[in-house]
């Protein structure tokens, strides 16, 4: 039994750490590499360190309900908020002495904390928590690189993204491709998703490279340039699930992926995507471990690893970390975060109307949606008022930040929802070009210039895109209905007034190709208070705008195929691409009889 050497221990403690505090996910896996069966653990050579890791922030300092809006009803639950964060970290990183705490990205944009503050709140927040570094997302690039200087040059911290390169001053100073951690002997490297150029606000000269070669390029670097300093390899990557996997699989030399910007939910809880963490094989034929942390500080990501001489994962065991009601805020940092609210609290909290449905936002990324509808409607209604002809408004899912609960809206969740500033516009197509937008969005695949989408979109009264997944990119639109009237996919001559907002209209999201020129009208916000006040109490239902059929298109766009039967007012149910794996959970004595096993059959 003696051979149950340290490094077992220490995950041991680790878990009881957690389990004492009440801290540790009812979901938490105990799990081990299969490295584990060729060689046995001891202190020659291998080295354990934990990595605490959130993603996806966006401007919670505070917590926030389901909807991702102000905590006003605490007994529905409350949730994330940096004073949670740093109770678990004050609680179990004394037990951790060999541990990061890393951030990849997306700490802007969500709340009136950024939407008032920029990132002065924000750096402050994330300075007092002890960050060891941190990757940017694209919302970073939000307010322009002068902004993003400003920001990095205020945390005590290092800022890695290594397929980032800038002419801007302050960026090229302060952001660096990977940073060392000499007494780990191990080298962080950070990624940004290359799609910021079409989401965000870069400067001109803010290059982004692509994910693999970037990552392959720099492990390259640091095994020629540091060999003697550096034997172990981690990324925090701000680029998306699925790209983390075609990372892992592309790449040599990366073992542990700390990753973000899809807001993927991992480990064994109700409605994650996959497991905690996900396990896949790189190029040397050797395990790559994936863990992301869902979004806006629900959860903290904790997985404690343990390395052999060669800087590859032999143990490992965590799990994220749900951050509720039962999780005790610090007080410190919470009473700053309420001083910070009190400029923009009465602000926020005025009642503009009421809804007597859930204004849902949630799976506006796959499908039609309540929000969707709704702030597509607004958009309408506000030109068609102004005395526009508008036939139709479509808007960019990914504007759509947060669900408005069944009852009192206010401003705060309105600016919540929409926080980005972003102003009504008006377009003109002609159908053949109509047709053309709606392909590439229900395709992915830009009709006009063959790049993939960001996402997906909205539509307001009077439309219906019908389209079959099933067929190839660009031939998947079946019918497009405007006023009742389809749309022809040849016409170059009928006129159609288009509204969005300015975002799309300048080539965001890439659903459009950049339109110059363009009239700025009311911010969304705005748009949506006062068709709010209209509307009060609201009430509607979904009416299949968007729906999945079969067939194809015909010549002129009145396509051939049959529209699902409705099940419902809401109308047909589009296909759902949704993913459930139960995850399996364990316990402390699983982890012991896991080391012990090992012992007997070594």
């Amino acid at each position: 039994m003696a051979r149950v050497t340290s490094a077992i221990c220490k995950l041991a403690a680790a878990a009881a750490t957690l389990a004492r505090a009440g801290l540790a996910s009812a979901a938490e896996d105990a799990l081990y590499s299969r490295h584990l069966s060729k060689r046995f653990v001891d202190d020659a050579g291998n080295f354990n360190v934990s990595f605490y890791h959130i993603n996806d922030v966006h401007a919670h300092l505070d917590e926030f309900g389901a909807a991702g809006t102000d905590c006003t009803k605490p007994e529905r639950g409350c949730f994330g908020g940096y004073a949670r964060v740093k109770t678990v970290m004050e609680q179990t990183r004394p037990d951790h002495p060999d541990s990061l705490l890393l951030n990849v990205g997306d700490e802007f944009q969500g709340t009136l904390f950024y939407t008032f503050y920029k990132g002065e709140k924000i750096a402050q927040t994330l300075n007092q928590m002890g960050f060891d570094a941190m990757t940017l997302g694209n919302h970073e690039f939000d307010g322009g690189d002068d902004e993003l200087a400003d920001f990095i040059q205020n945390l005590t911290f290092p800022v890695v993204s290594a397929n980032l390169v800038s002419d801007h001053p302050g960026l090229n100073a302060s952001i660096k491709p990977f940073h060392v951690f000499d007494e780990y002997e191990l080298a962080v490297i950070g990624l940004t998703t290359d799609t910021v150029p079409d989401i965000s606000k870069p400067g001109k000269g803010t290059k982004f490279g692509d994910h693999v070669e970037s990552m392959q390029a720099t492990i390259d670097h640091i095994h020629a340039t540091l060999p003697d300093s550096v034997k172990r390899i981690a990324a925090i990557t701000h680029i998306g699930y699925d790209e983390d996997i075609k990372l892992a699989k592309a790449t040599r030399g990366l073992h542990l992926i700390m990753g973000g910007h899809s807001h993927t939910l991992l480990g064994g809880m109700d409605g994650a995507a996959g497991k905690y963490p996900t396990v896949e094989t790189n190029q040397d034929g050797d395990e790559v471990f994936i863990v992301t942390a869902y979004r806006w500080g629900e959860y903290l990501g904790y997985i404690d690893v343990t390395y052999d001489a060669e800087g590859k994962v032999l143990a490992y065991h965590g799990a994220p970390v749900h951050l509720t009601n039962a999780t005790k805020q610090d007080e410190g940092l919470q009473k700053q975060v309420d001083e910070w609210r009190k400029p923009f609290d009465a602000f926020g909290a005025e009642v503009v109307g009421t809804t007597n449905v859930e204004l849902d936002q949630t799976k506006c990324q796959k499908e039609e949606c309540y929000l969707g509808d709704f702030v597509c409607d607004a958009m309408l209604q506000y030109r068609q008022d102004g005395g526009s002809d508008a036939a139709l408004a479509f808007t960019n899912a990914g504007g759509i930040r947060a669900t408005i609960d069944a009852g009192p809206i206010t401003r705060g969740e309105v600016l919540t929802s929409f926080p980005f500033g972003n102003a009504v516009v008006e377009l003109t197509y002609t159908g053949a070009e109509l047709w053309r937008v709606f392909e590439g969005a229900v395709s992915k695949v830009n009709q006009f210039n063959g790049k993939t989408l960001g996402g997906f979109f909205q539509v307001s009264r009077g439309v219906k895109v019908e389209y079959n997944p099933e067929n190839e990119a660009g031939k998947r639109l079946v019918r497009l209905t405007v006023d009742g009237k389809l749309v022809d996919r040849e016409d170059g001559k009928t006129a159609y007034r288009v509204v969005t907002i300015d975002f799309v209209a300048t080539g965001g999201d890439n659903i459009l190709e950049p339109v110059e020129g363009i009239v700025i009208l009311d911010t969304m916000d705005e748009v949506l208070v006062d068709y709010i006040k209209a509307k009060s109490p609201v009430g509607f239902t979904l009416e299949g705008r968007i729906a999945v059929v079969d067939g194809q298109a015909t010549a002129t766009g009145g396509g051939n195929g049959t529209t699902p039967s409705a099940g419902s007012p809401a109308g047909p149910t589009p296909r759902s691409e949704a993913i459930h794996i139960s995850g399996v959970g364990s316990s402390l004595a699983l982890l012991i009889f896991t080391a012990v096993l090992y012992y007997v059959v070594s």
